[in-house]
């Protein structure tokens, strides 16, 4: 009987571990996006990206590699790829969001999960019950909802926006993938390794430092909520697949909102209540889907 219960806790604490997880990296990336919000124009992209990736580079490499080689991990070319897969998809939805409006750009880049789950039966053959089919269109329609979305912008940033979904969900299969052998940081090293290289030329054209402390406090900020928000989200693909952690990372989408409500005095719409119970229904009932198996 002890036997019994034990193993019964233990299943459920995996079915809590990765929404958890999930969630704090979702709350992290949130702060992330306010304080590159505040940031000045002058900041384009390759800035933004060379500062988050090349400092993250050097807090992991402070942190974990004084003892040993720290890029050693398996399967190297599938950590390469997927580090060039990940740098697209920022470069991607960083673009599309300066090109559209953000609701457009963050309701297209949410779709994500359908890809993740399109790529996961793709490579590995899995194939995913209606339920969880069900939980994607809710959380999307939820995230459309939430953002009053309407399809504006041009055809440029609107690929843009595709592509960053595309990208990602690609990006959050493999990382499942390397999980299996692969500790979170050494992933989130080389990623941050083939950021640093797409986005240097970028940043050696026209170079932006902090002009003064608050500014570098903010960049510090990025960076250090970043680290921590990716090494969260990697560990927590270790109890969930490419396509549940998305819908679970969906709740991005309203700590955002909820953030401009707080911070900014943006208004609490019915659609913030309507889409943001819709975001976080998908999230229980997938929760709910998991427990039970």
């Amino acid at each position: 009987m002890t036997e019994i219960k034990n193993k019964a806790l233990m299943r459920f604490e995996a079915s809590l571990a990765g929404p958890v997880f999930m969630l704090s990296a979702a709350l992290l990336f949130t702060l992330a996006n306010i304080l590159i919000k505040l940031l000045r124009p002058e900041f384009t992209v390759w800035h933004i990206g060379f500062f988050r990736f090349f400092g993250g580079m050097l807090i992991l490499l402070f942190v974990f590699g004084r003892k040993e080689n720290p890029y050693r991990g398996n399967n190297v070319r599938l950590l390469i790829v997927r580090g060039c897969v990940g740098s697209i998809t920022f470069i991607s939805l960083i673009t599309a969001i300066r090109l559209l409006p953000v609701s457009t750009a963050i309701v297209i880049f949410y779709a994500f999960p359908a890809f993740s789950a399109i790529f996961s039966f793709v490579i590995y053959k899995e194939r995913i019950r209606v339920t969880g089919v069900l939980c994607i269109i809710g959380m999307v329609t939820g995230v459309a909802v939430l953002f009053d979305f309407h399809l504006g912008g041009g055809i440029f940033g609107q690929a843009m926006a595709v592509l960053g979904s595309v990208f990602a969900g690609l990006t959050v299969t493999l990382i499942r993938s390397l999980r299996q052998y692969n500790g979170p940081v050494i992933i989130y090293l080389y990623f941050c390794t083939m950021g640093s290289l797409v986005t240097l030329p970028g940043f050696i054209s026209s170079p932006i430092f902090p002009e003064n402390f608050l500014e570098g406090l903010m960049v510090m900020g990025i960076i250090l909520s970043t680290v921590v928000a990716q090494l969260m989200m990697n560990h927590g693909f270790f109890y969930c697949k490419g396509w549940e952690g998305g819908v679970f990372m969906s709740t991005e989408a309203i700590f955002t909102a909820l953030a401009g409500i707080v911070f900014l005095n943006d208004p609490a719409t019915p659609q913030f209540w309507i889409g943001g119970l819709m975001v976080l229904g998908s999230g229980l009932m997938l929760n709910r889907l998991k427990a039970a198996q």
